[in-house]
């Protein structure tokens, strides 16, 4: 069987699925069943300064799809509402009984070296494996100067990295916001700083929906609303798209990533792992379904590599990552081609409804004065629309018709103004 242990910046697990910092990690009680679960870690629910923080009730909002599965979550909770001392002898004591699994710390203090350089001891004190920077937390703890506030600024980023690093022996995890325009301005300071890692994303500063029956964002708290941090499933392809960022670009590649960001299934948790991830960090699932989603998470994700061949974790890690590239570098030579089966079509009529109405007029609706529905290839653009619209699984397949076609991309089309011209030798 596929060998799913995990070290990741230093730290051991038994396998890479850890609960993020968030609800589900605010305690013992609920670590402990996590572990007993089997989840391999948990990045503890964020440590502040005492007096702690007070957070409000209704603290989540949800988007449902047709089935009333949650897409997307809404979260306006602050970070731990519960004493530090607490806190830190619930810490002491889970690593003293799980020696085995990883236990890392999210910490956040303001932004002034003498807190950071109070508040590592007493963590290390506890035993625990690593401390994450939350660097992302978009809402109440930003507006107070800390989370995404030093996220955002790069500056910030690598000089508490940099505190954290001076003051504890510990691995220094940072976690990154998503709520920036480009995030290797971070991860390139995270990385000066001397982090150990990354783990991203963070939440995306959002409004889920508004009440309109009280005129109010959700979740509602007295008549009023605020912004809070969206994750879940809908958050995985901006995650996807940032981790492989850092992944692949010259000056980050090779830090040590621990994917978060929608990670529902063992799938979800591959792709991550592709993409250069070294541990996945969970919590929307968690909190939906409950800590025994993992059981399907651990199994499905030693089946697949069982079936495909791959004996470890190390095997599978950034196996994408030479294949993200810039669009510039595609192959505009490529030609596909829908191809519908007709055996399999339940003459629905979706692909051509999407086709005539917002693409390439490519599917007849009619042939022999029936219902039929038909690709005209010379409209074909192989856009894929028409298998996305599809409701019926493998109705619809895209098809190449331009093996026999040399490779080309923009940077040397005709069409380009700024191409690069063959020299002389070429």
């Amino acid at each position: 069987m596929a060998d799913l242990r995990t070290t990741f910046a230093g730290i051991k697990s038994p396998n890479p699925f850890w609960l993020a910092s968030a609800p589900p990690t605010d305690k013992e009680y609920n670590v402990v069943r996590a572990f007993k679960a089997g989840w391999g870690g948990v990045v503890w629910k964020t440590l502040g300064e005492d007096p702690p923080v007070v957070n409000v009730t209704s603290r989540y909002g949800a988007w449902h799809d047709g089935d009333r599965r949650v897409m997307g979550l809404n979260n306006i909770e602050l970070i731990t509402d519960r004493p530090l001392e607490v806190n830190l002898r619930e810490i002491k004591q889970v690593k003293r009984d799980w020696a085995d699994r990883a236990l890392v710390v999210s910490l956040m203090v303001p932004c002034e070296e003498n807190a950071w350089k109070k508040i590592l001891p007493l963590v290390e004190d506890t035993g625990a494996d690593g401390i994450e920077l939350n660097f992302g937390c978009p809402h109440g703890m930003s507006e107070r100067g800390m989370g995404a506030a030093v996220g955002q600024v790069p500056e910030y980023v690598e000089m508490v990295t940099r505190w954290c690093k001076q003051h504890t022996r510990m691995p220094v995890i940072v976690k990154l916001t998503p709520n920036i325009s480009n995030i290797l301005g971070p991860a390139r300071a995270a990385k000066a700083g001397g982090a150990d890692a990354v783990s991203l994303i963070n939440t995306i500063n959002s409004i889920m929906s508004v009440n309109l029956d009280v005129m109010a964002p959700e979740p509602v708290v007295d008549g009023k609303g605020t912004h809070g941090g969206y994750c879940g499933p809908a958050v995985k392809p901006i995650a996807l798209n940032m981790v492989a960022e850092i992944a692949r670009t010259a000056d980050t590649r090779g830090m040590p990533i621990s994917g978060i960001g929608g990670i529902t299934t063992w799938r979800d948790a591959a792709e991550f792992i592709a993409l250069g991830a070294g541990s996945v960090q969970v919590c929307t699932a968690a909190m939906v379904y409950g800590f025994k989603v993992v059981e399907e998470m651990i199994d499905g994700l030693a089946n697949w590599m069982d079936e495909k061949g791959y004996k470890t974790l190390d095997d599978v890690r950034g196996l994408a990552v030479p294949n993200v590239t810039d669009w510039q570098y595609l192959n505009i030579n490529h030609d596909l081609k829908a191809r519908i089966n007709q055996d399999k079509c339940i003459e629905c009529g979706r692909c051509h409804i999407a086709c005539e109405d917002t693409s390439h007029q490519a599917i007849t609706k009619e042939k022999d004065g029936k219902r039929h529905f038909e690709v005209v290839d010379e409209n074909c653009v192989g856009c894929n629309l028409c298998m996305i619209a599809c409701p019926v699984p493998e109705c619809i397949t895209m098809e190449s018709v331009s093996d026999h076609l040399p490779y080309a991309n923009w940077t040397t089309h005709p069409n380009n103004p700024m191409r690069k011209m063959p020299t002389a030798a070429e």
